[in-house]
């Protein structure tokens, strides 16, 4: 906080002189990128994306920040060519000045604002940020020059992003129910229809296809007999609710990251919106980067593998989903084992397995650790703002750990879909950090 403050007063007195030899400096600060990255979330909170979609906007607004920003220091290296049908971008005039990170910022919030639906919220952010750019005393054709670069920036990332399948899904056919008893049906209260059945014919990133990480089956469905293993999955969910710590419910309720919570009333009911999961994790990113003193390029390059981490999990995780298509906790118990019993919290409108959280933040624990580092210890507030207490965390695995279990605190998810979903998303996270080379 005092850093921005700083910043801003700073800026303040720079915009009293016409120009300023040092602006690059001072427009270097990663400050305005991290503002900009929660601008984003917000509108993406406000806009309620589902927890796929909104890894979709993340990714390619990260990717256009990086492939921006890079070209101030040339140790780092493009994208393109790395991502097999990435192509070639726009770059800089040779021998013109250009103020990288002002690009590369106006980059992340205009490919985002092409993505989602409250433009004129994100057009605030956008105005902000160019004014807080000209106030470092940056000479005009520096400021019309990056802006120009911006905008072709976009465009090229918005061109690559429009051929990954996603504008022909949205006619794509919804889900369809099924009898056998152990597939997915609705749930309450809303009894809402699946969420994107057809995810996994979204172009990957880095993956080879969507089935590359295929996890083991789970446990076969058997409520019938009380011997079984489902039967006991089943019942040891059930008894995690029932019988739940006080911490453990805290622990289900900060991560429950559901963006569209019904609130039912008699017969009235309203939304209450939340960050989704791979926003939690990139607002995890954006204090980890400030807490490690990442400079400007280090957080655009922090941000790129972190969403095309997340990106790449609920690509990976939906295939599987629509795959097993296997009914929730909720369903089951309700059936056979207590026709009053509730999770904790509320049961989201897809398949079971795998956990789309564990497969998420399994790889974003990967990808954190391997960019900042292992033992990085970190306070948590993103929470803050929706009313729950900050949490801290010695790593980015015990964070990683301890969202995956909350599923289970929660009674939305039995244990195979915890593990198995660890176990899918270090596999991913450790696929990305492999493949992807940013520095030379």
């Amino acid at each position: 906080m005092f850093r921005l403050i700083f910043l801003m007063l700073g800026l303040s007195i720079l915009s009293c002189k016409q120009e300023n030899k040092n602006f690059q400096q001072v427009a270097s600060d990663p400050a305005i990128l991290h503002q900009s990255v929660k601008a984003l979330t917000d509108v993406i909170v406000h806009d309620i994306f589902s927890p796929p979609v909104a890894s979709r906007i993340y990714a390619y607004a990260s990717i256009g920040a990086y492939e921006a920003a890079r070209f101030s220091d040339s140790s780092y290296m493009s994208l393109a060519g790395q991502i097999k049908h990435m192509p070639d971008g726009p770059k800089p005039e040779s021998g013109k000045v250009y103020c990288f990170p002002m690009v590369s910022t106006l980059t992340f919030l205009k490919i985002g604002k092409n993505l989602i639906f409250s433009e004129d919220s994100l057009q605030v952010q956008i105005q902000k940020t160019m004014d807080t750019y000209r106030k470092t005393g940056m000479p005009d054709d520096v400021f019309e020059r990056s802006m120009a670069f911006a905008d072709s920036m976009t465009q090229y990332i918005m061109k690559w992003s429009s051929t990954d399948n996603y504008k022909q899904s949205r006619s794509f056919p919804k889900y369809s129910l099924q009898k056998d008893p152990a597939t997915w049906k609705p749930t309450p209260p809303g009894y809402m229809d699946g969420v994107e059945p057809s995810w996994r014919l979204i172009r990957t990133i880095v993956m080879d296809s969507a089935s590359q990480f295929k996890p083991a089956p789970p446990t076969a469905y058997n409520m019938t007999d009380k011997n079984s293993q489902y039967y006991k999955e089943a019942y040891q969910t059930y008894e995690a609710v029932k019988n739940g710590a006080d911490e453990h419910k805290a622990i289900a309720n900060y991560w429950d990251c559901n963006p569209y919570k019904l609130n039912v009333t008699g017969h009235v009911m309203h939304a209450t919106k939340k960050i989704s999961p791979g926003g939690h994790w990139v607002n995890i990113a954006g204090e980890a980067s400030i807490k490690s003193k990442a400079d400007f390029i280090k957080s655009t390059s922090v941000y790129a593998l972190l969403s095309i981490g997340l990106f790449e999990s609920f690509i990976s995780c939906w295939d599987e989903k629509y795959r097993s298509n296997a009914v929730r906790p909720e369903t089951v118990i309700n059936e056979f084992i207590d026709p009053e019993w509730l999770p904790l919290l509320q049961t989201p409108p897809f398949p079971e397995y795998t956990s789309g959280h564990s497969v998420a933040s399994a790889a974003a624990s990967y990808i954190l650790t391997n960019q900042i580092g292992d033992n990085f210890s970190f306070v948590d507030s993103t929470e803050v703002e929706f009313g729950l207490d900050p949490r801290s965390f010695t790593s980015f695995k015990q964070a990683a750990d301890e969202a995956s279990i909350s599923r289970l605190y929660g009674g939305i998810h039995f244990m195979p879909s915890i593990k198995n979903g660890l176990s899918q998303g270090n596999n991913i996270g450790e696929w990305i950090i492999a493949k992807l080379k940013l520095k030379q």
